[in-house]
Formats: C-alpha cells, structure tokens, sequence
C-alpha cells in the first residue's frame, strides 16, 4: 500500500512539474519580442474581412468609385461589365464562392474579394500572401480561391470560349484569310513554353532541355483578333514543335469526320484543305504553308513577307496572353501539374473573353472589311455537311494521308506564290 502511494505521489510530482514548465514556456514565449522562440499555440488574426470587402466596393464598384475605368482595365485585365459578369456566373455555379455565415452569425468573404484575389495573382503573378493587407485573406485561402476560380472558369465558360471553329466560325476565318492574301488559311499555329520552378526532382530531366530549366509545352493556333483556337498544354520541355504536333489533337475532328467541309480557289484551282501558316521547324503537309528558306526572285520574295507577318498572329496572342497574365509568363509555382494545367486553360479563357468584348476596339480588325457577299469570295463552308457520319480505319487512315500529302503542299505553295503575286505584286513594282 505504502509502495502504491509513494508511485503515485511521484506522478503526480512530474505531473506539477511539467504543467509548470509548459506554462513558464507559453507565458515566456506570449511576452517575449524574440521571432526565432516557437510557436506553441494559433494566434487568431482579426482581419476585418468586412472592411476589406467595403473598401474594395468604394474603390471600384461603387456609383462614385475611387478609381477610374482605365485603372481598373489595367489592374483586372478587363473591363468592368465583363469582370463582374464572371464573378455573378461564378458565384451562383461554384458553392465555394458563394457568401456564408459562420457560426457566431459573421458573413465570410464576399464572392468579390475571393474573386479579385485570384485574378490578381493571375494577372501579378504574385504571392498569396499579398492579397491580405488590401483584401484581407489568408495565403492558404488566396490560394484556394485561385484553384477553385481556375476551375469554375473552366467548367462555366470553357466551352464557349475554347471550342473549336464552327461552321460560321470557319467562314469568317476563311474570308479573313483570303482578305490577307491567303484563300483556306484559318489562323497560325506554334509553341510556348512555361517554366516549372518547382518542378518534380524525378521528372526534371525529362522537362529539361540541356542544361536549361524544366518547361511544360504549350501548343497553340490563333487568328488574327488574337481568338485562340485551339490550346494542348502539357507535353515537357525537352520535345519540339514535331514532337508537339505528333501527341496533338489539332487533326483530329478532321481524321474523324467531324470538321465542316471547305473548299477554295487559288490560282484557278479548287482545294478541300484548310491549312496553318507556321514556322519552318513544321512538315510539308497539305495543312501547313511554310515560309521560303532564302527566297530567290520578287514572287519568293513577296510571299515569304506575306506569310511572315501573317504568321505573327499566333507570336502575339502569346504575348498579349502573357502580359495580361503574368502568371503564365512567371515561373510555375505549383508543383501538381495538373494545378499548373488548370492555370493555363483558364488563362486562355479570359483571354478569349477579353478578346470577345474589346474586339470592336481593335484599329485593324474591321468585320466589314473581311466580310464577303455571298457569291464573291472562293473560300465557302458547307452549311449543309453533317458531321456526325461515322468513321471507320479506312476512313481515318485516307484523311491522314491528305493532311500529310506532301505534293499537295508544294502544289498549294506554289498556286500561293502566283496569287500572292497578283493581288499584291503590283504594288512592288
């Protein structure tokens, strides 16, 4: 008995004895100054949330707002209809974004700062923890409002604003072509790179070119209004353009029967291929218009100058995309790729909203221009070909062909030489 006392009474002796040194240790640590002591226990920081959500109001979208229309063009990267458009589509389709109560009856944060949190960092590149001094938010929720924002774009605004070319579509296209001095050409495609900082250490060999820093591939085609029109991201830095193009799936509503059917007249001859205009790292295939290797002779001359500055739409809709979003000029941050992938399909995204709704602003694109009467133009789509028709081997492998003919290609380059030189040749002379 005596022995079962004294263990306990020497328990209850550490027992004392540790308490005391706990709290000795959190009351040294709650008055010390000194930053290196460790944190024992969670500070709770009262960031006014609601003062941030009215101070972001009456800076921007009150009736008398501190700043003006132009800043907040610059500093959201759009227009302000458009931006509170996202932000109502965004709040009733994403339950994330929506305001609640929390259990004492305080509202959480507005759909409005969430918002501008995560267009900030894609439009900054910045940290998550900037966002707190003005919109009063933690990091790790900044960061969860940028995921769950890249998201809710994607899936409410993606297939409108990252289809591929309907009917309609495909005449503008091909009427602006035509316009330029290229009848079937429907926009120019090439590749992007974008640095993975964090980049796995098991994979950065295979994201690497050389001794160069790891790169994730974006392939791309854009049209002239810098509309991007198709986007593949994700193959690593260490393919080319080729290698690109090889795993892409730029042809396949064509392999598969589903594109709508063209045709076009160039120097008196009838084509049924739409084709790109690229750079010379790409195979001489029906779908592909190169520029001359130096050019021998006015004719060369004139197309490869042609072809060159036209190519250049799809150099600055990566550019435009990358000022807008410097998120995806910046390294990436992330180290799930599929975060990072999310990131750049939602860029695209409001790029392709933002060049939906400043488009009449653009001093060289006129739609009256390019528009064609009906009957005056060689380049025409088929309204009435269904694209629903099945496919089988033989089928797809018959396409693939055609897209591939490298014949047909040096007979369409040439004919391009020939009517580039009539439409524009006098003016050279």
């Amino acid at each position: 008995m005596s022995s079962w006392s004294s263990d306990q009474e020497v328990d209850d002796m550490v027992e004392e004895e540790v308490d005391s040194i706990v709290e000795e240790i959190q009351n040294h640590w709650t008055q010390s100054e000194d930053p290196q002591l460790p944190v024992f226990r969670r500070v709770h920081i009262n960031r006014d949330r609601e003062g941030g959500h009215n101070r972001l109001w009456s800076d921007y979208f009150s009736e008398n707002p501190t700043y003006t229309q132009g800043m907040f063009r610059r500093r959201f990267r759009m227009n302000k209809p458009l931006f509170l458009r996202i932000v109502n589509s965004i709040e009733h389709g994403v339950p994330y974004f929506k305001q609640r109560r929390d259990a004492t009856g305080r509202l959480g944060l507005s759909a409005l700062q969430k918002c501008t949190a995560a267009i900030r960092m894609m439009a900054y590149g910045s940290a998550a923890d900037m966002m707190d001094e003005y919109l009063r938010l933690a990091d790790t929720t900044a960061h969860k409002c940028l995921e769950e924002f890249v998201s809710g774009v994607i899936n409410l605004f993606g297939e409108e604003y990252l289809r591929r070319p309907t009917a309609e579509d495909l005449q503008r296209l091909l009427n602006i072509g035509e316009y330029r001095g290229f009848p079937g050409m429907i926009g120019s495609i090439d590749c992007m790179h974008w640095e993975w900082k964090n980049c796995p250490t098991a994979w950065k060999g295979q994201y690497s070119r050389g001794s160069g820093k790891p790169t994730i591939v974006l392939e791309a085609v854009a049209s002239q209004d810098l509309w991007i029109w198709h986007a593949f991201f994700g193959p690593p830095g260490t393919l080319n353009d080729i290698n690109v193009l090889d795993r892409s799936p730029v042809f396949d509503d064509i392999l598969e029967g589903r594109a709508p059917r063209i045709t076009y007249v160039v120097n008196g001859w009838q084509y049924k291929m739409a084709y790109y205009l690229t750079d010379g790292i790409y195979p001489k295939w029906t779908t592909f218009i190169q520029s001359i290797t130096l050019p021998q002779g006015q004719k060369n001359q004139l197309l490869a100058r042609y072809q060159e500055a036209c190519r250049k739409d799809v150099e600055r809709a990566f550019g435009v995309l990358q000022a807008r979003f410097a998120i995806v000029k910046n390294p990436a941050l992330f180290l799930d790729k599929a975060k990072i992938g999310k990131i750049m399909r939602a860029c695209i995204i409001l790029h392709n909203m933002i060049v939906e709704d400043e488009r009449h602003e653009y001093s060289f694109y006129d739609p009256s221009e390019f528009y064609q009467g009906e009957g005056s133009g060689t380049s025409h789509v088929d309204l009435s070909y269904s694209t629903d028709r099945p496919t089988n081997l033989h089928n797809i492998m018959t396409m693939r062909n055609d897209v591939r003919d490298p014949k047909m290609h040096d007979r369409l380059q040439k004919d391009l030489i020939e009517h580039i030189w009539q439409k524009f040749g006098a003016t050279q002379q």
